[in-house]
């Protein structure tokens, strides 16, 4: 159920979604727009129905059943850029509930005529902290892509968008809305760590083509706070604080730390299966090799692989032996 506490007057509004995730890059991109842009609360969103509890709270010693996540609707009314509604959940619902929910947020921002939704996410890569962050965009429409395409962001080839960033905007084709997610990416070992490099990196691409004219300053000042911190607890690692002593870790070590994290963090499914179909081409044309072993320097994933990739080329020479 969604409770309005007032109609707002928009025009051909852009609705933009978002639910806390990995890097919290989705949500602290929203959460900017809420508060540079000054937008206004005028619905919450109750989603009971799509929560179901697990277990009980309990305080003091004292128990109860806990009270379902909600989200919030806001708008900001443009003067030299489009209208915006905004919607800031709590928590992303439980996927077979996804596209149900989806559908019913859908329907309510058809009644303000929403032209567009926006989503957000972020897009794990093998890359150090201070990368630069590429973003990324998958839209509805070609034309739409292209635009983005125009004022900096990459289109993304091929893949999943997991969650309601993806299953949103799949909902909202159905229904004739148009709509675009733009991603950022984030270091594999920081999926747990705020990442305002990709937040800023999105809201740049949005700024521009909704003409909003952001002033990053702030996030881009804690995106180097945190590369700071990190950078110091690499340096701890390795033993180059001020404490006396011989260095623990080699530079080697560190960058086997980083890959170990890379590795070990989950490798998205889209990528495991383009590795999949990569081996079963290279097993029936070996040229296919040099494209599947960049596939798995990619990923980080060489070494998770390597036996299989190894006997993909003592396979071939076994069949040479027997013609």
């Amino acid at each position: 159920m969604i409770k309005e506490i007032s109609s707002p007057k928009l025009k051909d509004p852009i609705f933009i979604a978002a639910w806390p995730g990995m890097g919290e890059v989705a949500y602290r991109s929203a959460l900017f727009l809420k508060e540079a842009l000054s937008f206004k609360v005028f619905a919450k969103l109750e989603t009971g129905q799509f929560f179901k509890p697990a277990a009980v709270v309990v305080n003091k010693g004292i128990l109860d059943i806990p009270t379902a996540p909600a989200g919030f609707f806001y708008y900001y009314k443009g003067k030299n850029s489009p209208d915006i509604i905004l919607l800031l959940g709590e928590v992303q619902p439980p996927l077979e509930y996804a596209e149900a929910f989806s559908l019913h947020i859908i329907n309510f921002i058809k009644k303000y005529k929403a032209k567009t939704i926006c989503t957000f996410a972020a897009k794990p890569e093998p890359l150090e902290h201070r990368s630069e962050s590429k973003i990324w965009a998958s839209a509805t429409t070609s034309s739409l892509l292209a635009e983005l395409e125009k004022i900096g962001a990459k289109t993304l080839p091929s893949g999943q968008i997991s969650g309601l960033n993806g299953i949103i905007l799949g909902v909202g084709k159905k229904k004739k809305i148009s709509g675009f997610c733009l991603l950022g990416e984030i270091p594999f070992y920081m999926v747990q760590i705020e990442n305002p490099k990709a937040t800023a990196g999105i809201l740049q691409v949005l700024s521009k083509y909704f003409k909003l004219n952001l002033n990053l300053d702030s996030i881009i000042q804690r995106s180097k706070f945190i590369e700071e911190e990190i950078d110091k607890l690499i340096s701890y690692l390795k033993g180059e604080s001020p404490q006396p002593g011989p260095s623990p870790l080699s530079e080697e070590d560190i960058d086997k730390i980083k890959k170990d994290l890379a590795a070990y963090t989950k490798l998205p499914q889209s990528a495991r299966e383009k590795i999949e179909d990569l081996f079963k081409k290279t097993e029936k044309d070996i040229g296919v090799a040099n494209q599947l072993k960049g596939e798995l320097d990619h990923w980080n994933v060489y070494k998770e692989y390597e036996d299989k990739f190894l006997g993909l080329f003592k396979k071939r020479g076994r069949r040479n032996e027997t013609h």
